[in-house]
């Protein structure tokens, strides 16, 4: 019981700091659409790799899903799919965040969110066309939310985050 508590609470601090560092914190609108820069990703991306994987999918679709909600209201339902969907190439670390596995999962979840939008719009605004114009902001927040997430890995690696957090999780399990 009181591993799951704590895998809830961290869940629930991930998805709050996915929500603010979406909606408010380096939060650049580009377009037409309603679409904006952010780096909310770079949370989504450690939480895949720090939780179980039905805690960081719970974190990426609350945490996201609450941003759009603050910020774009009609792109909240795709936003809760797709940071589902870009949490899925991450493997949860034992010891080493930064496994050839999740070295390699920031690119993937950047396509899949690149398409996942570029759907969604299509499908918002009645043309597959016009969405390609979108496509250079996905990009480059995917992209910097890759670069972020990489320098974060490397210095929660340092500090030996991964096992202290695992403690902590795992509490209450013999």
């Amino acid at each position: 019981m009181k591993g799951n508590t704590s895998k809830l609470a961290v869940t629930g601090a991930f998805a709050a700091m996915i929500a603010i560092l979406t909606a408010y914190i380096c939060h650049i609108p580009y377009g037409v659409n309603g679409g904006y820069i952010h780096f909310g990703d770079t949370l989504i991306y450690l939480a895949a790799v720090l939780l179980p994987k039905p805690y960081a999918l719970a974190a990426a679709a609350l945490g996201g899903g609450i941003a759009d909600l603050m910020t774009s209201p009609m792109w909240a339902p795709a936003t809760v799919v797709i940071k589902m969907l870009i949490v899925l190439p991450f493997t949860r670390a034992e010891t080493k965040i930064l496994s050839g596995r999740n070295i390699a999962a920031p690119v993937l979840s950047g396509i899949i969110s690149a398409a996942g939008y570029y759907l969604a719009e299509g499908i918002l605004f009645g043309s597959f066309i016009a969405p390609v114009a979108s496509l250079t902001g996905s990009l480059i927040q995917s992209g910097g939310s890759m670069v972020l997430f990489y320098a974060a890995a490397a210095f929660l690696e340092r500090a030996h985050v991964t096992g202290q957090l695992r403690h902590i999780l795992d509490a209450g399990k013999h």
